[in-house]
């Protein structure tokens, strides 16, 4: 096998690729989302916010996973650490549950204490980039995962897809504002919620 680069490595290092795109996108959002968020008080926007940053924070698992995989098969560990992907798959799962019970918390909180939400359309033009942006990586996380064969990668990119989708959540929390009903924004914050705890 001299001379033959091993499928496994080239797999890692096409995984470990997407990961970081992945995370890199997702936090350059949560990071505008965050400005947005104190800027116009946006309960809808806050759920988005969570969730991406939480999103990125899985990356890690991901990343340590892959570069685990990577690693030779030893005496204690004689089929390798292929498996570790699966372990970081739980970890990401209870992240983002954590993610819907914070959100969740925050747009109850925001329906008995409603505050008012302003620039309206800075917030809506936030929900469409973090729909863009989540689909960008969806169609990344998919596609490398698929090349690869891993199912947590997949799995993670189908979860960014349904991401993207409960980003227009925070457009139609702006646009009930937008008319008159001030609840619409925490209502979208609860929509979001229920979309991370389908997930």
């Amino acid at each position: 096998s001299h001379g033959v680069v091993d499928p496994s490595l080239t797999s890692s290092e096409r995984g470990l690729w997407a990961v970081k795109w992945s995370g890199i996108i997702l936090l350059a959002i949560a990071a505008l989302e965050l400005v947005v968020v104190l800027l116009s008080r946006s309960t809808a926007l806050l759920a988005d916010m969570i969730h991406n940053f939480g999103d990125a924070a899985t990356v890690v698992p991901l990343w340590i996973a892959f570069a685990l995989m990577r690693r030779p098969p030893r005496s204690r560990f004689p089929f390798g650490y292929g498996r570790v992907e699966d372990l970081a798959g739980v970890l990401i799962v209870v992240v983002l549950l954590l993610n819907a019970l914070y959100a969740g918390y925050e747009a109850v909180t925001r329906l008995i204490h409603p505050e008012l939400v302003t620039h309206l359309w800075v917030v809506a033009a936030t929900s469409l980039i973090s729909f863009a942006g989540n689909e960008a990586i969806a169609v990344l996380r998919i596609r490398v995962g698929r090349e690869i064969g891993s199912a947590a990668l997949v799995a993670d990119g189908k979860h960014a897809r349904v991401d993207g989708w409960a980003a227009l959540a925070v457009l139609l929390g702006a646009a009930g504002v937008w008319l008159g009903f001030p609840l619409a924004d925490p209502i979208a914050g609860l929509l979001i919620t229920a979309a991370i705890l389908g997930v």
